[in-house]
């Protein structure tokens, strides 16, 4: 059977994860640049900030699911949720639990940014899109959580690529 994997070693599944995360990311980018060469970088934004809005609570919802992290978990079932992200598998990203019991989230690599650095290009301005994705994924996880972007292009972002800041919303405790 094509579909079967199960003869396939530790060392062999983990390569093909970071195929098939790889193969998504490049996907992401291909269909995002047909788009920007048809319709410019404007439309191609609105596009996938369409995209994301469907895509990350699915994500969220998948995840949710298969690894048995409750709605309504707060930050912690978020921080869990964090870790299997398709972006977990392809960009080196870091969690940091804050004193007031915030927590900040910060990627680290970035390969779409890394790959736009070398070909000479600008950062690509995915605040708007991260706000979205970031957004919808947490408050899938947990509606009383909120968030904000710390840095994210066009904003300068120092020695990271992006920074987000999940709280969660006390007027919504239940």
């Amino acid at each position: 059977m094509l579909d079967d994997k199960s003869d396939l070693s530790r060392e062999e599944l983990l390569a093909l994860l970071d195929v098939y995360a790889r193969n998504w990311l490049a996907h992401d980018g291909s269909w995002f640049l047909a788009v920007e060469e048809k319709y410019g970088l404007e439309a191609a934004i609105e596009m996938d900030e369409r995209s994301w809005e469907r895509f990350s609570p699915a994500e969220a919802r998948r995840i949710m699911r298969v690894f048995d992290i409750p709605e309504g978990g707060g930050l912690k079932a978020l921080a869990k949720a964090l870790r299997y992200r398709l972006y977990s598998q392809v960009n080196k990203q870091r969690l940091i639990w804050e004193d007031d019991g915030a927590l900040r989230y910060e990627m680290i690599e970035c390969r779409v940014q890394q790959t736009r650095r070398r070909k000479g290009l600008p950062d690509f301005p995915c605040k708007s899109v991260g706000i979205i994705e970031y957004t919808g994924f947490a408050r899938t996880i947990d509606p009383r959580i909120r968030v904000q972007c710390l840095a994210c292009p066009p904003d300068p972002v120092g020695d990271k690529f992006c920074s987000w800041r999940f709280t969660i919303d006390e007027a919504k405790e239940g």
